[in-house]
């Protein structure tokens, strides 16, 4: 028998009380997005669920898709038959034979909504177990942690049965928490710090800062493609280049060497920060994890943000390397991450940056440069970019380079 829908659990929006309809309704909207490939689909929700009606189309393809949805706590392929204890039989049977083995132990799990139905639940679960035992040797009933849970619910226009759980995504749907302005470098953090957000329900804009002819097309390119890798989980991310030469090479001119990353860091800080207003963001996002390079100790961090009162949220602050590269590779961005382009980053890197910078010390440094003309010229050669999952030019390179970290 075929799988005729798809059932979607909402996890932790079933949690937000008078404002779970706000929630729900940008999950439908993020599912009907994301399904748009697939015409014949019709999809519904409740306050308990999410049901995608398949109409023909292909299961295992429209799963693929939804498990990229934030908000999806875990999906379920879903035989719908009549309220027949035979055509029950015949679809649990038909669900367990594509997962079952020798030696499994399983269960029946049923619900009654439909308390007119001629069976109880107990009455069910016996007849259906029977049947699956008799159509499969060598398993077993076992009902406390069994191999497999079949799920069987009788509704008033069916009975619905589900063998396996996915894990979804989690998290919220996106663009339920507000703007954030992503300071998007080439490396492996930003990337990760993205997702991490996006998985709260935040929206993002990539905000990314370039040097020509510092740092090379190749380089940009990179970051363009690490922003398409997070469209696959939001859609289409406006990329803004921010054109950084100027900027940098007054500071190397101006500022002694070991301070020159404080001061790099606090005009991309202000800069992402006018982007912020004019794109009406609310906060700024950063891959800053505490103490894994001289910019991101604590003295650092004071100093650098000093130059605003706009939140700006690490995601991977208390995050080990080691778990940052984990998730990295599970999204997909950490073969483009570490191809050897560089960056604004690390072209004027000091040789010894000072990691305990003095803020009198920094704004006497400051003081020497216009910083409120670098600003406005910067802002005044802003270019945006809508980037889509799809535009992706450099991922085919990417299994060419590999990192022993």
């Amino acid at each position: 028998m075929q799988v005729t829908e798809i059932m979607i659990r909402y996890g932790e929006l079933s949690t937000k009380g008078k404002n779970k309809k706000y929630f729900i309704k940008k999950l439908l909207k993020s599912v009907r997005e994301k399904l748009a490939p697939f015409p014949n689909l019709k999809v519904d929700a409740n306050r308990d669920r999410l049901y995608i009606l398949l109409n023909g189309e292909e299961a295992d393809a429209v799963i693929e898709s939804l498990t990229d949805v934030f908000g999806i706590q875990s999906i379920s392929p879903v035989i719908k038959v009549d309220k027949s204890i035979d055509r029950a039989k015949e679809a649990v049977i038909s669900l367990m034979g594509r997962h079952i083995e020798k030696g499994m132990t399983f269960k029946i799990n049923t619900r009654r909504a439909d308390h007119e139905f001629e069976y109880d639940t107990n009455e069910v679960n016996r007849i259906l177990g029977s049947a699956v035992e008799e159509a499969f040797e060598g398993i077993s009933v076992k009902m406390k942690e069994p191999s497999l849970t079949a799920r069987v619910e009788i509704r008033q226009d069916g009975i619905y049965l589900s063998v396996q759980t996915i894990q979804g995504r989690g998290g919220l749907p996106v663009r339920t928490a507000g703007k954030g302005m992503l300071m998007l470098s080439g490396g492996i953090d930003s990337p990760v710090a993205g997702y991490l957000s996006l998985k709260r329900g935040m929206e993002i804009e990539a905000v990314h800062f370039h040097s020509p002819p510092y740092t090379s097309p190749q380089a940009l390119q990179k970051a363009k493609d690490l922003a398409a890798k997070l469209a696959r989980f939001t859609g289409p991310i406006q990329f803004i280049e921010v054109p950084f030469t100027e900027i940098q090479e007054t500071i190397k001119r101006e500022v002694p060497d070991e301070y020159s990353m404080t001061v790099t860091r606090r005009m991309m800080l202000r800069l992402t920060d006018e982007i912020r207003v004019l794109r009406k963001g609310l906060a700024i996002v950063n891959g800053e994890s505490l103490g894994q390079v001289a910019s991101q100790t604590m003295d650092s961090m004071f100093a650098i943000n000093e130059v605003t009162t706009t939140p700006v949220l690490r995601p991977l602050i208390s995050v080990d390397k080691n778990d940052i590269i984990a998730i990295a590779k599970d999204i997909d961005t950490f073969n483009l991450a570490v191809q050897p382009f560089e960056d604004c980053c690390t072209i004027f890197a000091p040789a010894k940056p000072k990691t305990r910078p003095k803020l009198a010390k920094v704004k006497e440094f400051e003081a020497a440069i216009d910083v409120d003309g670098l600003i406005e010229r910067a802002m005044a050669r802003l270019n945006v970019e809508r980037i889509t999952e799809t535009d992706n030019t450099l991922d085919q390179q990417s299994d060419l380079f590999e990192t022993f970290l």
